[in-house]
């Protein structure tokens, strides 16, 4: 039985929600910025999760292999700092100047972004249709922390769909990851009205 988390995390079908984030380019993203994408991949994320860390070379691969298909991808940070220093605006143009991964890299220090769409962890994907609908939300990977063990990359399945203009077989997986660091909270507490995706 699937119980989607409606009360907290984005809800399938429902439109992207909008954004304006400094980027560590040194500008200032909106979703408009992206509107001539043909699908968009927004997930949140962070510097210090050994999850994100573990899988951001296969979500490079990803967002390279589809790029030419008119993907994009929109990294985003909503960490409180508070709870890792490391998740810092600095630290986050240090990874890319270091790694030069192929997305826009955001920072959501108020965390209102990470409300406006439910994120639960890092990483926690979420694909959008050339309409801005919610066509996939939850795991990149089945196993993000160490992916020579990797069995399914569930992104790549969706943008394969999403692209050839076909139904996503598989809209919702539960994201595998740290949870989100929320400001003046425990480094494990999550909203009481957060559940798992299936």
């Amino acid at each position: 039985m699937i119980m989607t988390a409606s009360t907290f995390t984005l809800a399938l079908g429902n439109q992207a929600p909008d954004f304006s984030l400094p980027a560590t380019d040194g500008k200032t993203y909106s979703l408009n910025d992206f509107a001539d994408a043909k699908a968009l991949v927004v997930f949140f994320t962070c510097n210090h999760c050994p999850y994100v860390i573990g899988s951001n070379e296969v979500t490079r691969e990803t967002a390279d292999r589809f790029k030419d298909q008119g993907v994009r991808f929109v990294g985003i940070n909503s960490n409180s700092v508070n709870t890792y220093a490391e998740d810092s605006f600095e630290h986050m143009v240090e990874e890319m100047n270091k790694h030069n991964y192929p997305w826009v890299y955001l920072r959501d220090e108020s965390q209102d972004v990470a409300r406006a769409y439910g994120a639960l962890r890092t990483p926690h994907f979420y694909v959008f249709d050339e309409n801005r609908k919610l066509v996939y939300t939850g795991r990149g990977v089945d196993q993000p922390r160490d992916t020579s063990k990797m069995t399914v990359n569930d992104l790549a399945n969706v943008l394969e769909e999403v692209v050839a203009g076909k139904p996503v077989t598989t809209p919702l997986t539960n994201p595998i990851g740290c949870n989100v660091k929320w400001d003046g909270k425990d480094a494990h507490w999550m909203p009481a009205e957060a559940c798992d995706l299936v």
